[in-house]
């Protein structure tokens, strides 16, 4: 009888896999198909808690700059740049701790430092407090991603990475879909000090699921690569990844990106709010849903497309091609929702198309930064994407959005929300100009990566 979960999902060894005993114990583990997609679906689910601690202030916002008397520029700033600036600082030496080290370690150890400050957030008593905890929030988040990104790229096949890593990025839109729906709810009854404290402390628990069921996959595993021990130094990743001409323009496009998308998921709650009076108990359940299940199905879709269109034609270009599409198809429908729509819920309902195309870039783009680095430089890269993508989407597009939003208030009062929202969709031209730029020299730079 199987002693622990682990033990009992390693024995559906995969047909296609031989039994080889000679093989490390970690590594029979991963011949079973079962446990592989049992361990994506953990690393999935500590996504979803990640982002339910990291947007959670967002349905909040109301309540909070009431409560704190807050301006939109200082809330913009709570839910971008303080978590931003640590986000990205601190993601570099976690990165490189997982490219050493242990990386379920590392994945468990910051899940309960981020859920820990998130229930801190509930005893802030002024703008500063709040903004020191989720600086907080932010240290323990930078060490989920970079050492999860590496682990999945050494647990599936480069054919089927970009959905992997899209399935891994459903979190986002999972933490959303439950910090909206559960967040509205606690926050009408409970109050916002109450519902910090009621999301963050859960994590603590599945941290400890973490540390005792995930096995540390071998490196290289999915590709019969074999490990070259001797870890790179950071300068080394940085200097190859500068060499790329397709990186610099795939992180500057990610990075407008989310600079789009982390500015409309800021002060979509107070958009409805202000502008078309709905209630924050039912925009916690209608955007929830909208945006959670649109974001997952958008983001699994970007992974598939891109590893099944770069399968059938032998050009592996589609993997950015359905990033730079989707980012230009998404414009109209984000005018529909912001200008057109003379309702609360037919705002919201008009939202699930653009969540839905808003959501197929990052899967693709993460398995093209995988594929032009080392085995042990894998972490490291997610971290030096992830700077751009978050100091460029998370830290300056709530604060922009808040800005534009306060220089239009004059003008149009209430409204300025939904002026500013809109003319944020503009940077979604520049973002897909960057991803045109990175596929000239793509297959180059995928080919000249090192062992």
């Amino acid at each position: 009888m199987p002693d622990t979960l682990s033990d009992k999902i390693e024995g559906d060894i995969d047909p296609q896999e031989p039994d080889k005993t000679s093989l490390s114990t970690d590594e029979q583990a991963y011949q079973s198909k079962s446990y592989r997609n049992f361990v994506l679906g953990i690393l999935t689910l500590v996504y979803v808690f990640s982002f339910v601690d990291r947007q959670i202030v967002n349905i909040l916002g109301s309540y909070i700059i009431e409560d704190l008397g807050l301006s939109d520029t200082q809330f913009g700033a709570l839910s971008g740049i303080a978590f931003a600036t640590i986000f990205v600082t601190f993601g570099i030496p976690l990165a490189r701790w997982a490219d050493v080290g242990i990386r379920r370690n590392v994945i468990a150890v910051s899940l309960v430092t981020w859920s820990v400050m998130t229930a801190l957030c509930g005893s802030a008593q002024n703008f500063l407090q709040l903004f020191a905890a989720r600086a907080g929030v932010g240290i323990g988040e930078a060490g989920c991603s970079p050492p999860s990104h590496s682990m999945i790229s050494d647990i599936f096949s480069a054919k089927e990475r970009s959905t992997a890593l899209s399935i891994y990025s459903l979190g986002v839109y999972g933490g959303l879909l439950i910090g909206f729906t559960a967040g509205g709810y606690l926050a009408s009854y409970y109050g916002w000090r109450m519902t910090f404290v009621v999301v963050g402390l859960p994590g603590v628990a599945l941290a400890i699921f973490v540390r005792i069921f995930i096995k540390e996959p071998p490196r290289g595993m999915a590709e019969n690569r074999k490990d070259n021990v001797e870890v790179p130094t950071f300068t080394s990743v940085l200097k190859l990844l500068w060499q790329r001409a397709s990186f610099k323009h795939i992180a500057i496009g990610c990075g407008l990106h989310t600079f789009v998308g982390y500015g409309f998921g800021s002060f979509m709650p107070i958009f409805l709010t202000r502008v078309h009076h709905v209630p924050i108990e039912s925009i916690g359940l209608w955007l929830g849903l909208v945006l959670g299940l649109g974001g997952m199905l958008g983001t699994f879709a970007g992974g598939y497309l891109s590893d099944k269109l770069s399968n059938k034609t032998g050009d592996v270009r589609w993997q950015i091609r359905v990033p730079m599409l989707s980012t230009l198809v998404a414009i109209p429908f984000y005018w529909v929702t912001f200008l057109y729509m003379d309702n609360g819920f037919g705002a919201v309902l008009s939202w699930f198309i653009p969540s839905c195309i808003g959501g197929m870039f990052l899967g693709p783009c993460i398995s093209m930064t995988h594929g032009m680095v080392g085995l042990r430089m894998r972490a490291l890269a997610s971290a030096i994407l992830f700077f751009a993508l978050n100091l460029i989407g998370l830290g300056l597009g709530p604060l922009f959005t808040g800005f534009l939003s306060d220089v239009l208030k004059p003008q149009f009062g209430e409204e300025s929300i939904r002026y500013a929202m809109a003319s944020v969709v503009f940077v979604n031209v520049w973002c897909a100009y960057h991803y045109y730029l990175a596929l000239p020299t793509l297959k180059s730079d995928l080919e000249n990566a090192p062992e």
